[in-house]
């Protein structure tokens, strides 16, 4: 080419209608794997950089993440398959170390952005985000369950629930 275009650089305004994409730390969600214990650091196979973690590892690596200017974070629970059932009930119960874990990260990292996914899959006994029955999804079964979960969650410090982002 003996002539390089400049049509795209005459002004800022062009510029910047044409410029890259640029991402910056705040745009980023970490995504979080909790499971419950204590030393815990796991890695997941089908996912070979993320880990399941416990609380306390956890707390590590928000605050290294914290570090790089990244503050928000999705924490989705392992549930230990003897505490699901069909109706998730776990999933509100009072002892349920996701939400203890949630309100000592809360406390502990009052500037960051704890989101949850209010959903069944990890808690239900059939592993779907609503309410089986003879192979479909009832949702007038699955909503009562839901709003259950969000108001545990949202109780428990969660910023932001549901996939909204």
């Amino acid at each position: 080419m003996y002539q390089r275009p400049r049509r795209n650089r005459r002004s800022e305004a062009i510029r910047s209608a044409v410029r890259e994409t640029r991402l910056h730390p705040s745009q980023l969600v970490v995504p979080l794997f909790l499971t419950d214990g204590e030393n815990h650091r796991q890695v997941i196979p089908s996912l070979s950089v993320a880990y399941r973690m416990s609380v306390d590892e956890t707390e590590k690596e928000i605050a290294a993440c914290l570090a790089l200017g990244l503050d928000k974070f999705i924490i989705f629970p392992a549930v230990d398959d003897q505490l699901k059932d069909k109706v998730a009930t776990y999933s509100y119960a009072e002892d349920n170390f996701y939400l203890k874990a949630v309100r000592r990260l809360k406390e502990r990292y009052p500037e960051a952005c704890f989101i949850s996914d209010v959903a069944m899959d990890p808690y239900s006994s059939d592993g779907h985000d609503g309410y089986v029955e003879n192979g479909k999804i009832i949702n007038d079964i699955t909503l009562p369950i839901l709003q259950k979960m969000a108001v545990a969650q949202a109780q428990a410090g969660f910023d932001i629930l549901g996939p909204q982002i």
